[in-house]
């Protein structure tokens, strides 16, 4: 019985010292996976005539023209990202990331599945979980979101919903 007092102990002080960390490795999470996509996104929209050809020839995007495709592929990788980064909105543009990755994945399948390119899809595998962990979990309490909350309903701080986000 002592063993599991001990255990018990163990488990309430690595939450009471890992705890107040919950809210900036949330936010760390977000700018992160954005920045990725921020990069990739601007640099379609700097390169446009290389993003189109490469919509043309090397991307698969499923149902969609080429043309359609790439806007809706750069639109989606800028836009989520800086609803993202604030915490606005936080689950539905984590969702939204979420499926712009997982185009990615799809429509560059026959590269990623390859020989050689495990690390590529490793990356997006990555980044496809922190995007469901941030959908999930919400944003965390450095976000517009939680501002938002807490000045609609003042007493939300007390409530189990709360953390939610």
């Amino acid at each position: 019985m002592a063993l599991v007092e001990s255990f018990s102990g163990l488990i309430a002080l690595s939450a009471r010292l890992l705890n107040p960390l919950q809210a900036l490795v949330a936010f760390a999470t977000r700018l992160y996976v954005c920045d990725v996509f921020l990069r990739s996104g601007w640099l379609k929209l700097s390169t446009w005539d290389s993003t189109l050809s490469l919509f043309e020839t090397e991307y698969h995007v499923p149902v969609l023209p080429p043309h359609v495709a790439a806007v809706v592929g750069t639109f989606g990788e800028l836009f989520f990202p800086a609803l993202l980064i604030v915490g606005l909105a936080g689950r539905l543009s984590a969702a939204g990331l979420f499926f712009v990755n997982a185009m990615a994945v799809i429509s560059y399948a026959h590269v990623l599945l390859s020989d050689g390119f495990e690390a590529a899809l490793g990356q997006h595998v990555l980044w496809g979980f922190m995007l469901l962990v941030l959908a999930a979990y919400g944003p965390g309490p450095i976000s517009v979101d939680r501002l938002l909350t807490h000045v609609r309903r003042p007493s939300a701080a007390m409530t189990p919903s709360a953390a939610a986000y």
